[in-house]
């Protein structure tokens, strides 16, 4: 490992902290409260920001996704396409998360971490600005794409916190 793969994986495992506190303990009802009908629940945020995660973290490690090779897929029984991510999804899909218990959110998001702590752990200093989307100007490298994976997640986990706040005060 390097002091740049050592700064990534201090990072994921504080989202993955984060996520901890968000969920932990919750029964289905504070898991898909939405403060109103347009808002995310706690249980939508962090099954999008872990299949975020997941499905880039697959993507520039070349491996599949722990989603449908751990066969988290099965488990959460979503109506979506099995690449859903969340991204774009509207308030309907939302509040198509639903039924799954805190201990199921929190296996995945700890199966996706695992991994991409894993595969940080593979990673030398001239990975990090190795180019690995080039449908972008200036194209993306490595470490931007991690680094955009971890402000997303961290935006995400938070919000599932405030939401936490919200459905325990309700």
């Amino acid at each position: 490992m390097t002091a740049a793969t050592d700064l990534l994986t201090d990072a994921f495992e504080r989202i993955q902290g984060v996520v901890r506190r968000a969920v932990d303990g919750l029964d289905e009802d504070d898991l898909v409260f939405r403060p109103d009908p347009g808002a995310n629940s706690i249980a939508w945020l962090v099954w999008h920001l872990t299949r975020v995660q997941d499905d880039h973290i697959a993507e520039v490690a070349g491996t599949q996704q722990v989603w449908t090779s751990g066969g988290w897929v099965e488990r959460f029984g979503l109506p979506f396409d099995t690449d859903a991510t969340g991204y774009g999804q509207a308030a309907s899909d939302v509040a198509a998360v639903r039924g799954i218990a805190a201990a199921t959110l929190l296996g995945y998001h700890e199966a996706v971490c695992a991994r991409t702590i894993a595969y940080l752990a593979t990673l030398e200093d001239d990975d990090i600005g190795r180019v690995v989307d080039t449908s972008w100007d200036p194209p993306v490298t490595l470490g931007v794409r991690l680094v955009s994976v971890i402000a997303d997640d961290l935006q995400h986990a938070g919000q599932a916190a405030f939401v936490r706040g919200l459905a325990r005060r309700r």
